[in-house]
């Protein structure tokens, strides 16, 4: 029969919040669950930072994996097979994907990313392509299977259709973290009918498409991510505890650079520091090493980290106010010079964050991330872009929504007023 073809004895299901069961009958997919770089994504959180503002979102990319992972089977297994448009030889390496396609995210994950100037994406395919036991299993399938699969997750992959079940506008990935993201952080806002978006979803060439008739469901999904971004993953507390971890690791960096003598050396980070570090290091660093870290560094001479890292571990976040760079930029830069007199360095303690999110677009050729639009099929056949036929997506289509905020510790400042004439002006200059 062949490892590809090959089913496990009785089906596996692991229970789930989101999906209720999920269901694992291929032999190659129970394996690569049990490999160990993907059992390091229980490791990591899936929305980093926010459990510090919804105390439910503790869960895990293990979690999403598979919930992607069971929104592509359900697609394939239930929708696709048997129509003409699709080649049910492309099924196990969709469903691998779809599974793996968090593969390569490190701890905290953006935070981290931006620190260290990496893309999680090149290392999930770093890892199915390196040595690990990912690679070794889906090796067994074929020698250019692990290959395969990084294509599809790096969108170079020939069949289009499959790329859109896991990468597109309306794909597993979204529609598993929007409702899962929403269950444990406890918001109302990340539901719609998956239901309903999975029994008319059709397969085309280039990528799947949805029927009129589930244009309604469709403008939900597309509300529903909408409100998501601006209500949880924007939330401007969780991005003070991001901004506060990024300047953590920007501290640490300083000073290894700088040669401080730390009381507990980063041996774990070094390699990240200096850009040396292997792919066997970077699977090896999760969250609860960060954490560890961050612990120790409460305990530092070094009053910034020692500060920033105990803000951290203890929540005690940095305040935010709201500004417009466009016309406050003299503004921060009286600020940055005031708080410097102060000796309050700005580098860490007078941070400015920018969000932005553009919740649906269509395909405009030559732009820096062209988007492939979501397609209706009518009733004649004939597709016809999202937009052209919903009132609600053409009013947000191509709109883009940013917020910027200036972080500072309020607690310092507030603490210090009486004492320190400075810290009063700040704090009027804040409107605090």
């Amino acid at each position: 029969m062949g490892y590809k073809n090959e089913k496990l004895k009785e089906e596996k299901v692991f229970k789930d919040p989101v999906h209720r069961y999920i269901h694992v009958r291929d032999k190659v997919i129970w394996d690569v669950i049990g490999a160990r770089e993907f059992q390091r994504l229980r490791r990591i959180r899936q929305l980093g930072t926010t459990y510090l503002v919804f105390h439910g979102a503790e869960h895990s990319r293990f979690h999403h994996s598979l919930g992607v992972y069971e929104i592509v089977r359900r697609i394939i297994d239930d929708g696709f097979q048997g129509r003409p448009e699709w080649n049910d030889d492309e099924r196990l390496v969709t469903l691998c994907a779809a599974l793996l396609h968090d593969l390569g995210h490190g701890p905290f994950s953006h935070a981290f990313e931006n620190v260290f100037d990496l893309d999680h994406e090149e290392f999930t395919q770093a890892i199915l392509l390196g040595d690990t036991e990912v690679n070794e299993i889906l090796s067994r399938v074929s020698k250019d299977f692990p290959q395969k699969v990084a294509d599809v997750i790096g969108k170079t992959y020939p069949d289009k259709l499959v790329v859109s079940l896991i990468s597109s506008q309306i794909d597993a990935d979204r529609m598993d973290y929007l409702q899962r993201d929403a269950y444990f952080t406890g918001v109302s806002y990340g539901h719609f009918d998956m239901e309903r978006i999975l029994r008319v979803m059709r397969p085309k060439e280039e990528q799947a498409v949805v029927t009129y008739s589930g244009m309604h469901a469709v403008e939900d999904y597309i509300m529903s991510r909408y409100q998501m971004y601006w209500q949880v993953y924007f939330h401007p507390v969780s991005r003070s505890a991001e901004v506060i971890l990024t300047k953590i690791l920007h501290r640490a960096k300083y000073l290894y650079d700088t040669g401080y003598v730390f009381k507990h050396q980063p041996t774990h980070f070094s390699s990240f520091f200096d850009k040396t570090f292997l792919l066997e290091e970077y699977i090896a660093l999760d969250e609860g090493v960060m954490t560890t870290y961050f612990q120790w560094w409460m305990k530092e001479e070094d009053r910034v980290l020692a500060d920033l890292s105990s803000r951290f571990i203890n929540r005690k976040l940095f305040q935010y106010v709201d500004f417009n760079p466009a016309t406050e930029y003299e503004k921060v830069i009286q600020l940055s010079k005031l708080f410097q007199e102060a000796g309050l360095d700005p580098e860490y303690y007078l941070v400015s964050d920018s969000s932005s999110d553009l919740p649906y677009d269509f395909y405009r050729p030559g732009e820096e991330n062209e988007r492939l639009p979501i397609f209706l099929e009518m009733p004649n056949g004939e597709l016809s872009e999202l937009s052209l036929q919903s009132n609600i997506v053409d009013a947000i289509t191509g709109k883009r929504r940013t917020d910027h905020k200036l972080y500072f510790p309020e607690d310092i400042l507030l603490e210090g007023k009486d004492r320190n004439p400075l810290y009063r002006k700040i704090l009027e200059m804040l409107k605090r």
